[in-house]
C-alpha cells in the first residue's frame, strides 16, 4: 500500500543524502532539525530498515540507505513529472528547472537564456547550482539537477549529451609596460590555478609539465571569476576559457591564445522517455546560444592568430 503521508519524509531523506547533514537538510526544507529526525525515524519504522548513521559531525547513508536512494530518487522524479503534467492539463504549468554550471558558463551562456525564460508566460522557475563540470555531471547522475552545462566531460552511462561549441583557452595576465610573452612570464610570476578537479587545471598542469616549468609561486582559486579578479588586480598569470574574457576590463589585462586543446562544451541530462516542455525549451535555447558563442569564439581565435 502507498502511504502518501511518507512523501515529505522521502523528500527529507533526499535532502539529508545530498547535504550530509540534518541541520543543512532542515534549512533546505525550511523545517526544524528535530522535524527532520522525526521524519527519518518514521520512514525507518515504516520500512523496517536503518537508513542513516552518524559520521563525525554529520550523517551518512547506511548500506541499506545507499541501496534505497536510487529507488527514492526515481519515485520522487516520477511524482514531480506527474504533478507537472497535471498542472499542464489544468492550464497552470509550473516547472522548476534545476541546472548546474561553472561560474563563467553561468554568466556567459546561461544567464541570458534564463532571462528569456523568465519573460515567457507562464515564467519558468529555476534553481542554479554553481560548481565545476565534474561535480555538475555527478549532480545530474544523482538526480539532484535536471541539466548541466559542462566542459570537457565524459558522459557516464544513463546520461545523454548535446554538443554546444568547442571552448578554446587563453593565457591572461596583468598588463605590463614590457611586452614579455605570457608564456615566459609563467616562469617568474605567480601562477593562478583552478580547482584540482577542473579540466582547465588539467590543461594547465599538462602544459607546465611539457614545458618543464616549475612555478615560483601558486595561487589556487575555486572559480574562473576569482582568477580573473586576481589578474585584474595585478597579480598572477593563468589559463582561462576564452568565453570568460568578456567579463574583464581590457585595459587591465593582456591575453594570448594558448596552444592547448580546445574542449567541448555540452549539455548533459538523464535519459528519459518524457521531459518537461520547459526543459526541452531550455535545451533548444542553449543550443542556439551555444552556436552563436562558438562562432564568435572562432572569429576571435582567427583574429588572435593573425595578430600574433
Amino acid at each position: 500500500m502507498i502511504n502518501a503521508a511518507l512523501f515529505p519524509a522521502l523528500e527529507t531523506l533526499l535532502a539529508v543524502a545530498r547535504t550530509g547533514s540534518v541541520g543543512a537538510a532542515a534549512r533546505q526544507r525550511h523545517i526544524t532539525s528535530s522535524a527532520v529526525s522525526q521524519q527519518i525515524r518514521r520512514l525507518e519504522t515504516h520500512l523496517d530498515i536503518k537508513l542513516l548513521e552518524r559520521a563525525g559531525r554529520g550523517v551518512r547513508l547506511t548500506a541499506a540507505g545507499e541501496a534505497a536512494l536510487p529507488v527514492v530518487r526515481e519515485l520522487w522524479s516520477g511524482a514531480e513529472a506527474a504533478f507537472g503534467q497535471l498542472a499542464e492539463l489544468a492550464g497552470r504549468p509550473a516547472t522548476t528547472l534545476r541546472v548546474a554550471a561553472s561560474d563563467y558558463l553561468g554568466k556567459g551562456l546561461l544567464a541570458p537564456v534564463l532571462g528569456d525564460l523568465l519573460d515567457e508566460d507562464p515564467p519558468v522557475r529555476f534553481e542554479l547550482v554553481t560548481t565545476h563540470s565534474t561535480a555538475s555531471v555527478r549532480l545530474v547522475a544523482s538526480g539532484d539537477v535536471d541539466l548541466a552545462v559542462v566542459t570537457g566531460q565524459e558522459t557516464p552511462r544513463g546520461l545523454e549529451e548535446r554538443h554546444l561549441f568547442d571552448q578554446p583557452f587563453v593565457w591572461v595576465g596583468p598588463r605590463r609596460r614590457d611586452r614579455v610573452p605570457l608564456t615566459e612570464r609563467l616562469r617568474r610570476e605567480p601562477i593562478l590555478r583552478l580547482a584540482a578537479e577542473s579540466r582547465g587545471r588539467a590543461l594547465l598542469d599538462q602544459y607546465l609539465a611539457d614545458e618543464r616549468i616549475r612555478p615560483v609561486s601558486t595561487i589556487d582559486v575555486p572559480s574562473v571569476s576569482l582568477l580573473l579578479s586576481y589578474v585584474s588586480g595585478g597579480l598572477g598569470v593563468g589559463l582561462v576559457p576564452a568565453l570568460a574574457l568578456a567579463e574583464v576590463p581590457a585595459d587591465r589585462i593582456v591575453s594570448a591564445p594558448a596552444r592547448v586543446p580546445a574542449l567541448p562544451v555540452t549539455l548533459v541530462w538523464r535519459v528519459a522517455a518524457r521531459r518537461p516542455p520547459a526543459l526541452v525549451r531550455l535545451a533548444v535555447l542553449l543550443a542556439t546560444a551555444g552556436a552563436r558563442v562558438g562562432a564568435r569564439l572562432a572569429r576571435r581565435g582567427r583574429k588572435g592568430r593573425s595578430e600574433s
